[in-house]
């Protein structure tokens, strides 16, 4: 099987080797590029940072110098991102934001100081809002803008066109809704009829519906490894 991967491409060639160690061949056409966004991190007085993605982790790492503060990541490739990245005390969900909400709930205190959510400018979900719901002093600070392409890469649609892969990998509804949207600006919207879409939530598979795909396969959980698992087993 050879699937085209839409991500940002340092999350894509990540991908594209967890794939190949499972024989799927993988073509890279990102749909997106990861800025990242000069701002202060206020981090006195903060007890945990909470990471929803390893984009965070790295936008976080480029804007503070310190590693000595507890982080919860909503799941492994979060985690995995922000340990690489230098930090020591880190905990995952191994979930989604709710995951990641009942992880905070569990484990920390709401007297023992606030929580910063490392954020993109879009997400998906209010966790700062669910915590503080919950007493929690919380709160969101952007890191990095995920700045769409207004045009469906050269790659892409060369294979799209020669039928030269069986299925597309979508990990965020915004992508889906980006790559359906260009499909059809580029009046490609047909060869998606051959085509799985594979994705990463049920949100994802929403935004992917407006095409008439072959079929879409939501992973087990929303991480990369239950995502690599549908592709894999669909060979």
């Amino acid at each position: 099987m050879r699937v085209l991967i839409t991500r940002p491409r340092p999350d894509a060639v990540r991908l594209a080797a967890a794939l190949a160690a499972h024989g799927v061949e993988s073509v890279l056409a990102p749909l997106s590029d990861i800025v990242f966004t000069p701002v202060p991190v206020p981090l006195e007085g903060v007890q945990a940072i909470l990471i929803t993605s390893a984009n965070g982790a790295r936008a976080l790492a480029a804007a503070t110098p310190r590693r000595d503060v507890r982080v919860l990541a909503v799941g492994r490739a979060s985690a995995e991102a922000t340990r690489k990245e230098g930090f020591a005390d880190v905990a995952s969900a191994d979930g989604d934001v709710h995951a990641l909400a009942a992880l905070v709930r569990r484990a920390l205190d709401r007297k023992a100081g606030a929580l910063l959510h490392a954020s993109g400018a879009d997400v998906a979900g209010d966790l700062a809002g669910m915590l503080a719901k919950d007493g929690f002093d919380a709160r969101r600070v952007s890191l990095y803008e995920a700045r769409m392409a207004d045009a469906l890469p050269a790659e892409a649609a060369k294979v799209l066109v020669e039928q030269a892969v069986q299925g597309v990998t979508l990990f965020s509804p915004r992508s889906a809704d980006s790559f359906v949207r260009l499909l059809r600006a580029a009046r490609l919207e047909r060869q998606a009829a051959p085509l799985t879409a594979f994705c990463l939530s049920a949100a994802v598979a929403r935004a992917a519906s407006g095409l008439a795909w072959r079929s879409i396969e939501i992973a087990a959980r929303p991480d990369q490894e239950a995502l690599v698992d549908i592709v894999a087993g669909a060979q």
